[in-house]
């Protein structure tokens, strides 16, 4: 089994999740390649410090990440860091020759994604990825096959979202992502907006134009020492998007749904497509649940299928039982690995978030915030901008989009 040797530059939350994940690799049943983590690197020692005292394997432990990217044993690095970082981080490893997995949205704004794409253009070698996990839970994989198998017939309406409720209280104390500077203008659509994007990008569609709806709702918090200071990002976000089915040439509506403050929900991805032949819904709330419609005899029927452990990568896990948010991270890094190992994804819809996939998010959430300001519809400019021939199915999908639309208007570089 080959070996991949990481480091992770960012020891939060995501970083813990890789690692948890690298560590029970064992559960996947069919792999022929394995993460090790060999090197952390975070500015407070504390949390490198939770790595090396769990990981053997980690041999290096720095609060200066060019250490880390200097480090000729480390293959590979995984960046999770605040927004405002992600440009300076990725692009430096990727100009050291380090294959790259890095958090969402892959820069703060749509110049730090494009000058992330001209680093990339310059190192042809290096596999990128962004994170997302939404279309690794199994209801989404089948979702992925419908699409593909073109069950959907014509293409009505699509609904995404991801909802939760981590900053449903106003007295929580204001952190990195509730501050523009680190966060960015974005709000809630840089942090969230790619998981509700992700399954409707591998499938091709393309969004013609956005009209926004932003919501401030908590416009200031307690700074965790006693007083308050502004709260100036955006919680709340729904996206009205027009875009083109490229299987059928059909154009639809396609509303996105971001929020941190969502009033019922824990955390929830779900996704709703309504066709002419068959319409689907899905919720992260009920994971195992894939509620399907088709018509029998001119009747219109609802029926459900629990879909269990279906992974794309097999695990040791029976199909029967239920699969989890922990298990969507393992998968996620299985499709990294794999693609990075084979050179193309598993499937079309088991593969990572690419650079292009992220650059489009980009486009879209700089379209919305120009739609929130000036109160009105605005065109996404989608140009070809291919880094390497592995996801040349999206940029198929997306040129027959472009050449089915009519009258576009570009927006404004």
């Amino acid at each position: 089994m080959k070996t991949v040797r990481f480091g992770i530059i960012g020891c939060g939350l995501m970083g813990r999740e890789f690692a948890s994940a690298a560590a029970r690799w064992c559960h996947l049943a069919a792999m022929d390649v394995r993460p090790e983590i060999v090197a952390v690197c975070d500015a407070n020692p504390m949390f490198s410090g939770w790595f090396s005292e769990r990981f053997a394997s980690v041999r290096q432990v720095t609060q200066d990440y060019r250490e880390l990217l200097a480090n000729p044993e480390v293959d590979a690095v995984y960046i999770a860091v605040p927004h405002n970082l992600h440009e300076e981080f990725i692009c430096a490893a990727i100009a050291a020759g380090k294959h790259v997995m890095a958090e969402k949205p892959f820069g703060i704004d749509l110049a730090a994604g494009r000058q992330i794409m001209a680093c990339l253009k310059k190192h042809p070698g290096v596999f990128v990825r962004c994170s997302s996990e939404s279309p690794f839970f199994p209801a989404v994989q089948r979702i992925g096959k419908m699409l593909e198998n073109g069950a959907f017939g014509q293409i009505i309406e699509a609904n995404t979202g991801f909802l939760h409720s981590s900053d449903f209280d106003p007295e929580k104390p204001i952190n990195w992502k509730r501050i523009v500077e680190f966060n960015g203008e974005y709000g809630v659509m840089g942090d969230l907006g790619l998981h509700a994007c992700h399954a409707g990008f591998r499938a091709g569609w393309v969004p013609d134009n956005v009209r926004a709806l932003l919501s401030n709702i908590v416009r200031e918090r307690p700074d965790g020492k006693g007083g308050r200071v502004p709260c100036l990002t955006w919680d709340n976000a729904t996206l009205l998007c027009e875009t083109t089915n490229p299987a059928g040439g059909e154009r639809f509506p396609w509303t996105i749904k971001t929020q941190r403050i969502a009033p019922g929900q824990k955390n929830n991805w779900y996704i709703e497509i309504l066709g002419t032949r068959a319409s689907v819904r899905w919720s992260s709330v009920h994971v195992d649940i894939l509620e399907v419609m088709t018509c029998q005899g001119g009747d219109q029927v609802w029926g459900q299928i629990q879909t269990g452990h279906e992974t794309a990568f097999k695990t040791v896990t029976g199909n029967i039982f239920q699969f989890g948010f922990t298990d969507s991270i393992l998968q996620m890094w299985a499709a990294f690995l794999h693609e990075l190992h084979h050179g193309k994804p598993a499937q079309r819809f088991a593969g990572c978030a690419t650079p292009e996939e992220a650059l489009l998010s980009h486009r879209l959430f700089t379209a919305a915030l120009e739609s929130q300001k000036e109160c009105r519809v605005a065109t996404v400019l989608v140009p070809y901008e291919p880094v390497s021939v592995i996801n040349n199915t999206l940029f198929a999908n997306i040129q027959q989009g472009i050449s089915n639309k009519k009258g576009a208007v570009s927006q404004k570089p």
